[in-house]
């Protein structure tokens, strides 16, 4: 089964549909390498004016696939981030208009996917989550620096501390999306507002978006930091706590089993 879904919905228009629907979407190793891949074929596509970032069966993507990182040494943990990173990367200074389709879930990884893109469609009962420090683990692929940029410092800091979960209307409101519908409306909405980015003047967006997102300036997402502390997470005893404590489905001790 292809990891990554691609077709052309209306003209102009690439839709990438992370496809693991038995995983919820999780991102695996398969759909890192697939997403990078479409989506620098899809840059340099000159028919291609807008992008849309969904997932298959109606969930748009639970984050990394966490039990493939569990054990893992920290060679491979460094080599995991600087995959992901490289998609937030491409995404952040993509050229062209990226709107993402939330539907159902953003975890994790999941939701920077989603907040790095111009656009966020979210439905009324879909909700972005970031479980990191009850998993004993740091946002990862930019997120410290998308949440603090799109909710503000204070509220990117209570929404870690949380753990949180925010639904559509609430997300809108801490500026995360910027539309709430129903949520069998996500998709179609999506689709229709990459057609109307589509008619924007490419170079001249491209250029604004170089500008307002500072792509110019080393390392705008704080990704080297984010590397070191994920992979300090990530081999540490917390996150082995944290992971048990979720697969368990009880609430992580970290005083005593750390």
């Amino acid at each position: 089964m292809d990891a990554l879904l691609t077709d052309e919905p209306a003209p102009f228009i690439r839709r990438l549909l992370i496809n693991r629907p038995d995983a919820r979407n999780a991102i695996n190793a398969d759909v890192r390498a697939a997403l990078f891949d479409a989506l620098t074929t899809t840059r340099d596509d000159a028919k291609i004016r807008a992008v849309i970032l969904g997932g298959a069966g109606g969930i748009f993507c639970a984050g990394g696939d966490l039990p493939s990182m569990v054990g893992i040494s920290p060679q491979a943990a460094r080599e995991r981030m600087q995959e992901g990173h490289r998609i937030i990367e491409l995404l952040w200074g993509f050229p062209k208009p990226v709107v993402a389709a939330v539907e159902r879930a953003a975890a994790g990884a999941g939701a920077a996917l989603a907040l790095a893109a111009d656009r966020v469609i979210i439905g009324h009962q879909s909700s972005l989550l970031f479980p990191f420090l009850r998993l004993g683990l740091v946002p990862d692929w930019g997120l410290m620096q998308l949440l603090k940029r799109r909710a503000g410092l204070v509220r990117a800091t209570r929404l870690c501390l949380d753990s949180a979960t925010v639904k559509g209307t609430e997300a809108v409101a801490d500026n995360l999306a910027d539309l709430a519908v129903d949520d069998g409306d996500v998709m179609p909405t999506a689709i229709a507002e990459a057609q109307r980015l589509a008619t924007l003047p490419t170079a001249a967006f491209a250029r604004l978006k170089a500008g307002l997102r500072e792509t110019g300036a080393p390392d705008p997402l704080g990704l080297r930091y984010e590397a070191d502390a994920q992979v300090a997470c990530l081999t540490g005893p917390e996150f082995t706590e944290g992971y048990a404590a979720f697969r368990d489905k009880r609430t992580p001790d970290f005083i005593k089993k750390t």
